[in-house]
């Protein structure tokens, strides 16, 4: 029992990876006139078929949710676009010079990168007005990835994306 709490502490750390989102979209949108949404036909999304798959589900139930309904004649597109980059390294070097009274110094320190780098995912979630062919909102998500995790993980993690993607749709309009 001593061991489960530390586990569990490490488990909930190593889960937390945060999602960080970008939201914009036009001031002069009436998100209440959107109640139907599809896909692009032929869509290419950058995920491979199964993580397309898992998003696909994850967005349907999220919209569902919201009220919006999946039509063959829908009032908006949803499109997708994904990434995978190497996250940016933070090293460091900085140089130090310094005094009292009469004695001086100086130093040097370089910042190390340990361990491998890590790969992070953009996912971009367009709506576009399927009259107008207009883009009315957007959201870019940038979070942690890891190609290796299990089908289970995957999963949770796409939902995850989405959830927090679409938390502020549609957007609080002020007047």
């Amino acid at each position: 029992m001593k061991f489960a709490l530390p586990l569990l502490l490490l488990l909930f750390i190593s889960s937390c990876s945060a999602v960080r989102v970008q939201y914009d979209y036009d001031n002069e949108t009436e998100f209440s006139a959107y109640s139907t949404y599809n896909y692009y036909p032929d869509m290419e999304t950058g995920l491979n078929d199964l993580d397309n798959r898992r998003l696909m589900r994850a967005i349907d139930s999220t919209m569902r949710a919201k009220g919006l309904l999946l039509s063959e004649e829908p009032d908006f597109y949803v499109a997708i676009v994904g990434r995978s980059f190497q996250a940016a390294r933070k090293n460091t070097v900085g140089v130090g010079l310094g005094g009292s009274g009469r004695n001086v110094g100086g130093g040097l320190s370089v910042g190390i990168p340990v361990g491998a780098a890590k790969m992070e995912r953009e996912i971009r979630f367009d709506f576009v007005d399927s009259q107008k062919d207009e883009l009315f909102w957007q959201a870019v998500t940038v979070s942690a990835f890891n190609d290796n995790s299990t089908p289970e993980i995957k999963e949770e993690k796409l939902r995850a994306i989405v959830q927090k993607a679409f938390e502020k749709y549609p957007p609080k309009q002020r007047k």
